[in-house]
């Protein structure tokens, strides 16, 4: 299904639980929910998003504001496991492309532990096991939901972009119903519902703008 900003939010799916108490986005009512999408194997969710998700946690948890970390998986299957989110909330140690960039900044502590602690609940994104099969329908719903306007675009554009996506739905292992879910277009990316419900906003990267969009809508 392809989610709409301003229309309800439909709810994230979850394999297993890793921290804090099970829930959704129907059981937040008159909350605002921020979800923080990251993979474990992933530098800029750990340099960059996550300590901003702590710092909007940690400033307005007291005002209604819940965030959520949900780890998901659409490349590197053999890092971005649920063992390894696991490591990470028991021990804080970090793995692969992440834990080489954060030693290389002088970001982690003995024992390639993170400087800091995740305070929020925390839940592996589920995935099911592909069979290789690609059909027309799912590329093409794929394609939609990163490039809305795709139809207007030139015929040898349609057709490289139908190509990329039809190899990368081949060379993945498993779909992460979250991820596909909400579009998103990598990691980290993050989900914004207000307190009715609404999506409110699906960003990729550091926007830079969370801080002013949770203010916007504590004040509505």
């Amino acid at each position: 299904m392809s989610v709409v900003i301003g229309q309800k939010a439909p709810n994230f799916a979850v394999s297993d639980w890793v921290q804090g108490a099970p829930t959704n986005f129907d059981q937040e009512k008159d909350h605002i929910v921020l979800v923080e999408v990251f993979q474990v194997n992933c530098p800029g969710c750990f340099m960059h998003a996550l300590p901003e998700a702590i710092n909007i946690y940690n400033k307005y948890k007291d005002d209604g504001v819940r965030v959520i970390g949900i780890a998901t998986a659409f490349e590197d299957y053999d890092k971005n496991t649920l063992d390894n989110l696991k490591k990470l909330v028991e021990t804080g140690e970090v793995i692969g492309e992440t834990k080489d960039a954060l030693s290389m900044y002088g970001q982690l502590q003995s024992g390639n532990k993170l400087p800091y602690k995740i305070p929020f609940p925390l839940a592996m994104d589920k995935l099911t096991k592909i069979d290789g099969k690609v059909s027309d329908d799912k590329v093409m719903q794929f394609i939609y939901g990163q490039i809305p306007e795709f139809d207007s675009q030139p015929e040898e554009y349609r057709k490289q972009i139908i190509q990329r996506v039809r190899d990368y739905m081949k060379s993945k292992e498993y779909s992460a119903e979250t991820f596909e879910k909400f579009a998103l277009q990598g990691t980290p990316s993050m989900i914004i519902v207000d307190r009715k419900g609404i999506l409110r906003d699906v960003s990729f990267g550091q926007s830079g703008n969370v801080d002013a969009v949770i203010r916007k809508l504590l004040s509505e």
